[in-house]
């Protein structure tokens, strides 16, 4: 199945200043946004009060998550614990004076617990509060770190990977692209204040490992074309390269984008923030892998030589352009 033509010439590379200078200005631009307007961090990450509640006859999250609104406990996150007859809620409290313990800075779970109770026993009597805990926004600053250090490692382990496979070359140009797209997409949900949960921070590693899948394929059929070609130029060869994995790229994208907006539409407000941030980081590595991969490797210089394999018999072989 094809969308393009195989052999299509379509001259991606002609536009490569423009394309770059893109790139750079939404890299700059999405900083400027973390830097000003942050990430909305949900609980997960700035702690708060987490509570499971058991009912005795099935019940739907936007009714509870209603009662808990009409009960005063703004903006909770519920969740399904595996049925329809347990949920778990979680809030952070907006009166912390009203909920501190007269004998220490501690929060009253027991006084928490009874208002949430109050609240959901509103309309539904069969509520009732199954365990309920408090998370302290120093896990959430640990669950902050850790989610940087693993995108770090995760891109770092890649350059180095494609330094193996391929060439130093298409490492840094693998690094660049990964680091403009996690940059772009994080930029996009600070531009919109997405809630940034652990969901949210799990589909942003998805989308590295999405990424670079696009552009070994692209990398691979560089290196195919280097190899077969006697006198191609570079810039030919890259082009070649592009037009040539252009169909699979877009129809790669294509379906896992209408797998990610079945599970935006039919997988329920617990997945939403995984689809969302998955949607947009599949339409910025794709057009990272079309139109700024190749133009970094072309202007880092790779060249035939660099892609020839090295043999026992006459190592010199393979410098031979």
């Amino acid at each position: 199945m094809e969308i393009f033509n195989h052999n299509s010439n379509i001259h991606f590379l002609g536009i490569r200043k423009f394309t770059v200078g893109l790139a750079v200005l939404l890299m700059v631009a999405s900083v400027a946004l973390l830097g000003t307007r942050g990430l909305n961090y949900a609980l997960d990450f700035t702690g708060g009060i987490s509570a499971e509640v058991a009912y005795d006859n099935p019940v739907s999250i936007e009714d509870v998550r209603t009662a808990l609104d009409k009960g005063g406990i703004q903006n909770a996150v519920v969740q399904s614990m595996g049925g329809t007859r347990s949920v778990l809620i979680r809030f952070q409290t907006k009166d912390d004076t009203h909920y501190t313990q007269p004998a220490g800075p501690s929060l009253n779970l027991d006084l928490i617990a009874s208002d949430v109770a109050k609240a959901l026993q509103a309309p539904r009597p069969d509520a009732k509060i199954a365990s309920r805990s408090y998370v302290s926004p120093q896990v959430g600053e640990q669950l902050r770190s850790d989610g940087v250090t693993a995108a770090i490692f995760v891109i770092i382990g890649i350059g180095v990977y494609l330094w193996i496979r391929f060439e130093r070359r298409f490492a840094f140009a693998a690094l660049a692209t990964e680091v403009h797209d996690v940059l772009v997409t994080l930029g996009v949900i600070s531009l919109v204040q997405r809630e940034f949960d652990l969901t949210v921070l799990a589909s942003v590693l998805a989308v590295i490992g999405y990424s670079i899948n696009d552009k070994v394929v692209v990398f691979d059929r560089i290196r195919e074309l280097f190899r077969s070609s006697r006198k191609a130029e570079p810039e030919e060869v890259l082009n070649r390269s592009i037009n040539s994995t252009l169909s699979r790229t877009i129809i790669t994208s294509l379906f896992t984008s209408i797998a990610m907006a079945a599970l935006y539409f039919f997988g329920g407000p617990s997945v939403h923030g995984f689809a969302i941030t998955m949607l947009i980081g599949i339409l910025v590595g794709t057009l990272s892998s079309i139109f700024v991969a190749s133009p970094i490797l072309l202007w880092l210089g790779v060249s035939k030589k660099d892609l020839m394999p090295v043999t026992k018999e006459n190592p010199e072989l393979a410098r031979r352009p």
